[in-house]
């Protein structure tokens, strides 16, 4: 008979961490008598990352003896007590291998439920200093599980464990688990997963991702790029689009035929200024047709802009530059449904692929183009998209400028004034059943993705692009004013030069770090990552150029193309897509 040996509660704290502030409740202690438990969580317990714990299906975390055990010995340790884990519930029986997702189980006057493995976290190996521990509790198979209170009661140490339900399919924790963080991922296995109704929904999530071709683990970073590193083409045009905008018509040096980008792709350049100094590498969408004979760019000359300013004012048809395949997620999805193609400013160039497309085909979707711009002198692509638009049978069109010029004429060359935000959305007759594609400033994008989400629109038909480096996540650690990308504090390095191409910055590698992880947090370039030890992708990065190494192997390799920057050195010089 299983049996409860320990009831442990903590509330969060703040712990100093490698220069950082991390906000855990993995210190849990146990207490004496009896406790209730309620529908989130055991009284006097809490959780400090609500996004990547607590909530009803993880209301309860639950350890066995059996493992402690098992670490005991693989760890060399005595020095374990109840909570060590991180665990709600200390339990003598109810091992991985054949609890199933779905059971329900009696304890005390309470009812839980099965939803979960453990999620691989970093914090665990702060708490057992042992920063592998998330990778070893997944290569182990020893991951413990999650509870949703199915009934709110009293539990109390000593309590007999009773099963009074089996969930369906009898999938065991340790079979769940694998499916998701080990090599392989079986079709008939993530189907049979995804029909039981208690597997919670960041799981089922990540299962549903991976049916659909990605790695399910980490943000979707589209399909292996055609080639690796960088390849010469010839900039064989040079047009100005606006006052600010100039396209490059790219052509391959060799004849050969280029990969056929999708439409939204974008790709890195590497640029050298001047003999003798670091090349510059930008980040550049494709604004034309797709197809496999040239590539076309577009670039915004900024204020104080090196790389703009060199293309606009020195590169030159016939120049030769250094050009990385088409990468990135952000594309057009099949479909006949509704398509709105929403940008402002340079922020046209991914979503003019895409109309591009729309209208090759001739394209029978109902397709909205809707563009910003502060008048026509910084209106790109104006005559081109209006052509585009007139193949389409459904197309439509609104263009705000937010303050146009004398000449500018309303209703032939912009159709209202103002900035294109939810207000102006909420006037026109969009379907809330469209895929919304996004591209602009990062306030743009952000403010829509918000009001569209509050409109009704579904999160999932909701697709944006940012220029520059994206988001962070960095689970748990306290918020810190904002820095641009530096060079790290300290020595310089003597090793393989390390760049991060949407970041604009170039280093040079160095003893101090021990993966590419640690040395973008030491330029505070934004990063993604969760477990640090090769286990949960949420580091996964395009890899543009050069070779890595890992230490400690990862348990799944990344994506061709990809690459685990939590436990990655790079093997001479690096190119890194953040």
């Amino acid at each position: 008979m299983a049996r409860l040996l320990s009831v442990n509660v903590g509330l969060p704290r703040d712990i100093a961490w490698q220069g950082k502030t991390v906000h855990t409740a993995v210190w849990k202690n146990p207490v004496e008598g009896p406790r209730q438990v309620r529908r989130l969580n055991v009284d006097g317990d809490g959780q400090g990352d609500l996004a990547g714990h607590g909530g009803e299906h993880r209301a309860v975390y639950v350890y066995q003896m059996d493992s402690y055990r098992f670490w005991q010995s693989e760890l060399g340790r005595d020095d374990f007590s109840h909570g060590q884990f991180g665990e709600n519930f200390t339990v003598e029986g109810l091992p991985d291998n054949e609890v199933g997702i779905g059971d329900r189980y009696r304890i005390g006057g309470a009812v839980f439920e099965v939803t979960q493995p453990r999620v691989t976290c970093y914090r665990l190996g702060i708490r057992m200093n042992e920063p592998q521990m998330a990778a070893l509790l997944v290569a182990r198979g020893r991951p413990g599980f999650y509870l949703r209170v199915i009934e709110e009661g009293q539990v109390e140490a000593g309590d007999e464990i009773v099963q009074v339900a089996a969930g369906p399919e009898r999938m065991t924790v340790a079979e769940v688990n694998a499916l998701l963080y080990m090599p392989g991922h079986p079709r008939s296995q993530l189907e049979r997963a995804l029909r039981i109704p208690a597997l919670s929904a960041g799981w089922r999530k990540s299962f549903q991702a991976l049916l659909a071709g990605n790695a399910g683990l980490g943000p979707a970073s589209g399909p292996p790029p055609a080639w690796a590193g960088f390849r010469p083409l010839l900039v064989s045009k040079k047009v100005r689009e606006s006052d600010s905008v100039v396209s490059l018509v790219l052509e391959p040096t060799d004849r050969l035929p280029l990969a056929t980008a999708l439409p939204g792709q974008f790709v890195v350049l590497r640029l050298a200024l001047a003999p003798g100094t670091p090349a510059l590498l930008r980040s550049y969408s494709l604004s034309g047709e797709p197809g496999d004979r040239s590539y076309r760019i577009s670039v915004k000359r900024e204020p104080h802009g090196a790389a703009g300013a060199y293309i606009d004012e020195q590169l030159q048809s016939g120049d030769v530059l250094e050009v990385s395949a088409p990468r990135g997620a952000f594309t057009l999805g099949s479909g006949d449904g509704p398509v709105v193609l929403l940008s402002a400013g340079v922020g046209v160039t991914p979503v003019l692929a895409m109309l591009h497309a729309l209208a090759v085909q001739a394209s029978p979707r109902n397709v909205w183009w809707l563009y910003g711009a502060r008048h026509g002198r910084e209106h790109p692509f104006a005559a081109e998209a209006a052509l585009l638009l007139k193949n389409l049978a459904q197309g439509h069109r609104h263009i705000r400028y937010s303050a146009p010029d004398p000449q500018d004429r309303l209703g032939v060359d912009f159709d209202a004034s103002g900035h294109l935000d939810m207000a102006a959305l909420r006037e026109l007759d969009l379907p809330h059943d469209a895929d919304f594609y996004l591209c602009g400033p990062s306030m743009f994008i952000s403010e829509l993705t918000a009001g569209l989400a509050a409109w009704g629109v579904a999160k999932a038909r909701i697709h944006s692009e940012l220029f520059g480096a994206g988001p962070s996540s960095t689970p748990g650690i306290a918020a810190a004013p904002q820095r641009a990308p530096h060079p790290p504090v300290g020595p310089v390095g003597a090793g393989p030069l390390v760049s991060f191409a949407r970041s604009g910055l170039s280093v040079p590698w160095g003893p101090a770090f021990q993966n590419l992880l640690e040395l973008a947090e030491a330029c505070d370039v934004p990063v993604r990552w969760s477990c640090r030890t090769g286990v949960c992708h949420n580091c996964e990065s395009g890899l543009v150029a050069g070779t890595v190494a890992y230490r400690p192997d990862p348990i799944d390799p990344p994506a061709a193309g990809n690459v685990l920057i939590c436990c990655a050195q790079p093997q001479g010089d690096v190119v890194v897509d953040l």
